[in-house]
């Protein structure tokens, strides 16, 4: 007895400590708060951050009594103040527009192609290029892009746009074509070696990631692939898998890790946040988003990332959500 009873203790000591601690394995995969909502429930919108400020544009508002029946294509622009915690409207879309890429290069905010509405369909396949600039809050038209498409994604490195992927309505795009805003030109880079629509991208160390997706536009189709740009060489490497196969994802860098959060499927919306490290060729699965959501959008200010708007079922759906994920080790109290 003299030797169970001290075991005994002890093991009761270690589940008791285990048990009193129980978000400590939470904490190190990350952390949650929520937000100021959105003044718009939205869905299939673009978001990036810009002078400490989150951008949320466009994409489908929710229908009202005039037009329960359709989808209503915004020309909304809602700005993010993470410092005071709210909102405030700034000068709309020249046009409305839902699932376009967007970009920041030089204190300007980019849009680009997207879908817009016309006589018969909200899924008109755009090429324009619209630039806003926060100081005058005026958007200004640029060079449009050689290629028309939708749910494709733009993503920045050496200050230059990487327009990637998307879905012209017929068929998937693999174009990869770059604007240099400077010059307000085009140019054309190696094809993207998985042609597929409603995918992330993200840029680490000099290289672009094209994280996910699907097929023609069919959810049902979703892909975990990942591939790696480098653009000194104009050449694709295939990369480790996306854990879970997805769709109508965001993504965000912190600290060098890329972040990929959301997306739809046949069965429904994910809640999936799974982080890759790039060095290591690894995904680690992180703390779920507590609402899983699709066509959603998402930016960084001081190492937290803003998770804003999207539908949490497949479709048509809307939210005026804002989710703040804080990354492991983050120095940012968590309220």
């Amino acid at each position: 007895m003299s030797v169970l009873v001290p075991v005994f203790a002890a093991l009761l000591f270690f589940t008791l400590s285990v048990s009193s601690h129980p978000a400590q394995a939470d904490l190190d995969r990350g952390n949650w708060r929520t937000a100021a909502p959105m003044p718009t429930k939205r869905t299939e919108v673009a978001a990036a951050a810009l002078d400490g400020r989150i951008y949320v544009v466009g994409g489908f508002e929710k229908p009202g009594l005039g037009n329960v029946l359709n989808f209503a294509t915004t020309r909304s622009v809602e700005v993010y103040d993470p410092a005071t915690d709210q909102w405030t409207s700034k000068a709309p879309l020249p046009v409305g527009l839902h699932h376009v890429g967007i970009g920041v290069v030089g204190g300007q905010l980019y849009v680009i192609g997207g879908y817009s509405k016309s006589a018969f369909s909200v899924w008109n396949p755009v090429a324009t290029v619209y630039a806003y600039d926060p100081v005058r809050d005026s958007w200004t038209e640029r060079a449009p892009m050689p290629t028309a498409r939708g749910a494709l994604s733009v993503t920045q490195q050496d200050g230059k746009l990487y327009a990637i992927g998307g879905y012209d309505r017929k068929t998937n795009n693999a174009q990869v074509e770059v604007y240099d805003p400077v010059r307000n030109e085009w140019t054309t880079a190696a094809s993207l070696p998985t042609p597929r629509d409603h995918l992330a991208t993200a840029t680490v160390a000099g290289k672009i990631y094209a994280i996910g997706g699907r097929v023609n536009g069919d959810y049902s189709q979703n892909l975990a692939v990942m591939e790696r740009y480098d653009p000194s060489t104009d050449r694709w490497t295939r990369v480790a898998e996306l854990p879970t196969a997805r769709s109508g994802i965001t993504a965000a860098v912190v600290e060098g890790q890329v972040y990929v959060f959301g997306g739809e499927g046949a069965g429904g919306t994910f809640d999936q946040n799974e982080a890759y490290d790039p060095v290591r060729d690894t995904w680690l699965t992180m703390v779920s988003m507590p609402t899983a959501r699709h066509g959603l959008g998402s930016g960084v200010v001081q190492g937290r990332i803003y998770v804003i708007s999207g539908g949490p079922t497949p479709g048509g759906s809307f939210s005026d959500l804002n989710e703040v994920f804080l990354p492991p080790g983050s120095s940012v109290k968590t309220d």
